[in-house]
């Protein structure tokens, strides 16, 4: 069998409920096979903590009313909620030709070059996964997990959302961080369009053979 050079984009749409998502993740990981297309899924969820292997409850000032989901990606707390683009990357790391930390490079770059489209500056850091406005606000959380040489879980980018959840955790277990997203930084609001935006980027950044987009 011949396998499709380019992954299969999903858009999941939004209000997609977390621990669905997250079985089905761990269901294609577990039946996938050299042959396997990949696949990146794009989303939204509802308002959500999910708590990485590495997660300290202390992290978890005051979690109200959003529930808190203990789960299997590296890192500690982090918050979804609409109008946050969670982009879910589904990849063959070894027929890709990419190491754990290349992944995380390849997802922030992709962020980086989107940002840097709508004229926003943005940075990585090599101590804490993720991509930065210069002032150190965070703009995309990334938690990862790899199983059989295969990802998932992945990357949330801050669109257009209600920022507040984030003030009940020390996000990513780092508490007074400031967090950010695009729409207050002059790029668009809309979650399509950034998503668009990111997937030439994502095609590119992870060594996919892609037509010009």
């Amino acid at each position: 069998m011949n396998t499709p050079e380019l992954p299969l984009f999903r858009d999941l749409g939004t209000d997609v409920p977390y621990e669905p998502t997250w079985r089905k993740m761990q269901a294609l990981t577990a039946e996938r096979d050299d042959d396997t297309p990949d696949e990146i899924w794009f989303l939204q969820h509802p308002p959500v903590f999910t708590m990485g292997l590495n997660g300290k409850p202390e992290h978890v000032l005051a979690a109200g009313d959003i529930p808190v989901v203990n789960i299997d990606r590296g890192g500690q707390v982090t918050y979804h909620g609409p109008g946050q683009l969670v982009v879910y990357p589904m990849v063959n790391l070894r027929r890709r030709g990419l190491g754990v930390r290349a992944l995380v490079e390849a997802l922030e770059n992709a962020v980086i070059d989107t940002l840097q489209d709508f004229g926003i500056e943005a940075r990585s850091r090599r101590d804490a996964p993720g991509v930065y406005t210069p002032d150190g606000a965070k703009i995309a959380a990334l938690g990862l997990r790899v199983r059989r040489g295969c990802s998932y879980h992945g990357l949330a980018f801050n669109v257009n959302m209600d920022l507040e959840p984030f003030q009940r955790i020390n996000p990513c277990g780092y508490a007074g961080m400031q967090v950010t997203q695009v729409v207050d930084l002059g790029g668009p609001g809309d979650v399509a369009v950034v998503a668009e935006a990111l997937k030439p980027h994502l095609l590119r950044h992870l060594r996919y053979n892609s037509p010009s987009l």
